[in-house]
């Protein structure tokens, strides 16, 4: 499978975009800037990806998440990076289980007392269907089996 060269590099535009936010209100990139940290940027998110790929390859899993990234980041010696990455997905997921949790109450009180009475007996398709597979107990569970001292 043969994979086209803009197909490889994140739209230079949001490259240019994240750039821009670091200088000066005035201050101006250039194409070549631009167009260099293209490439590295999306020769390093390639690097990372394809380590925790091949984790999630040895594991027989298809889906790849976040904690395979912050592995692949500890083990490629990107530590600093995956400390700031693993602060950040923490507050994702809680801004993700606060706004699952808005969803759930605004349904329940468009849908009435019905709803509520069936949340009771536990058959809340909708709400189990958020929480998915990532049970809270398990977050960032290579802690424990690693042995990062930094985590």
């Amino acid at each position: 499978m043969d994979i086209r060269e803009q197909d490889r590099w994140l739209p230079i535009a949001n490259v240019g975009r994240v750039m821009r936010q670091a200088l000066p209100p005035h201050g101006k990139l250039s194409k070549e800037a631009k167009q260099c940290m293209q490439e590295c940027v999306s020769e390093f998110i390639s690097f990372i990806t394809s380590q925790a790929a091949e984790k999630c390859s040895l594991e027989k899993r298809k889906t790849l998440n976040g904690e395979d990234i912050l592995f692949s980041m500890y083990s490629l010696g990107f530590e600093n990076y995956a400390e700031t990455l693993k602060i950040y997905l923490a507050k994702y997921r809680q801004y993700e289980l606060l706004e699952s949790e808005a969803r759930r109450e605004k349904y329940r009180q468009r849908k009435g007392p019905a709803v509520e009475a069936d949340d009771d007996n536990g058959s809340d398709a909708e709400g189990d269907e958020e929480r998915g597979g990532d049970a809270e107990g398990d977050f960032l569970n290579y802690e424990n089996e690693l042995g990062f001292e930094g985590w």
